[in-house]
């Protein structure tokens, strides 16, 4: 498995697995994680996205109890969190509206209460997980060179922000910021041209992708994407998820795809995108399926 330096200090798995739904499985057990994250690190998968926020503000403490039942994965793994998102529920139920908290004090107790939920000492790369309208980019930059200083954060970066967002944030650090996770795939073709990748390649800033298979959307029925995904998979022996999985990792931004399932057959064919080797002209069919008619 090919690894992305980030930073001096940081690097991940180029596909990372997502946690987003690990909450919701029907075993939660300390075992049944194990063995997800275990089937990850066979693959040399051993990146792991979080947020606070997943499962109502549950998913990380589900981590928790599979790194105290056996704290010898911690060491193999790099650990991803993400804070500002207070939704009325879980710990926050009382809240009055969803928003987003980028204060200093929001920030460094997201980063405590993430520590103690998931049994760690230290957070490997801890973002922002939504543009904040409300933001005070010096009191948040601030805080996040606290956050890193205090050693309790390795890293930090965005999620979800546009190019001006990660300006405004990055000139009020001492730190510089390492990724920005967005949404892109074949269903959500947008960034390849509305300068987000751009922005991020021209700095030789990693971007992570979230939803890389479309929410599922791209698995199911016979859409044109599909189809194109089909006839290039059977070619590498492989499925369609593999085949947009691979869409990504061909763009030279250096996209690091975060895939989540809590099916463990699935998990076992995470890496299978790395047996695509998709040319200039396959990565256009996909791409011009995708957009639903030719390239001008």
């Amino acid at each position: 498995m090919q690894r992305v330096k980030l930073s001096d200090t940081l690097e991940l798995s180029r596909i990372v697995y997502g946690m987003w739904r690990l909450g919701d499985d029907t075993d939660t057990s300390a075992g049944h994680v194990e063995a997800k994250i275990q089937s990850c690190l066979d693959q040399g998968i051993t990146s792991f996205d979080q947020a606070d926020i997943y499962g109502d503000y549950g998913a990380e403490a589900v981590l928790g109890n599979a790194l105290r039942a056996n704290s010898s994965l911690r060491q193999q793994m790099e650990i991803v969190t993400k804070c500002d998102i207070v939704a009325p529920c879980g710990r926050y139920a009382d809240a009055k509206v969803k928003y987003y908290d980028t204060s200093r004090a929001h920030i460094l107790h997201s980063v405590d209460t993430s520590l103690s939920e998931m049994a760690i000492d230290h957070i490997d790369l801890l973002l922002i997980h939504r543009p904040d309208p409300f933001m005070d980019h010096q009191e948040t930059g601030a805080a996040l060179d606290e956050a890193v200083a205090s050693g309790k954060v390795g890293a930090v970066g965005v999620s979800n922000f546009r190019p001006w967002d990660w300006t405004l944030l990055q000139s009020a650090m001492k730190t510089q910021l390492v990724t920005n996770q967005i949404e892109v795939s074949l269903g959500e073709i947008g960034p390849f041209t509305n300068g987000d990748l751009a922005f991020h390649q021209q700095h030789g800033q990693p971007v992570m992708a979230w939803s890389p298979l479309g929410g599922g959307s791209l698995m199911t029925g016979n859409s044109p994407t599909g189809a194109v995904a089909d006839e290039i998979a059977a070619d590498f022996g492989v499925d369609r998820a593999a085949v947009a999985v691979a869409f990504l990792l061909a763009h030279p931004a250096g996209i690091l795809p975060v895939m989540g399932t809590n099916n463990l057959d699935r998990i076992k064919g995470l890496s299978d995108a790395l047996k695509v080797n998709l040319d200039r002209e396959s990565w256009f069919r996909l791409y011009e399926a995708a957009l639903g008619h030719e390239v001008p």
